[in-house]
């Protein structure tokens, strides 16, 4: 399992990043949300990298 928390606000950001964030489940900064550990989620947070920290669980 992965902790992924919005660090960074995504106004500015590109629109496709806004809606890969929003993919992962997250809206506000701050927030977290926990999501099973598989490739097409790790392609998401490589995506995103500048906006989310990750944790492993």
């Amino acid at each position: 399992m992965l902790k992924i928390t919005l660090v960074k606000s995504t106004i500015g950001s590109l629109p496709k990043h806004k809606k890969t964030v929003q993919a992962l489940g997250l809206k506000k900064p701050n927030t977290s949300v926990e999501q099973q550990d598989n490739a097409a989620i790790r392609g998401m947070i490589a995506k995103v990298k500048h906006l989310v920290k990750v944790e492993e669980i």
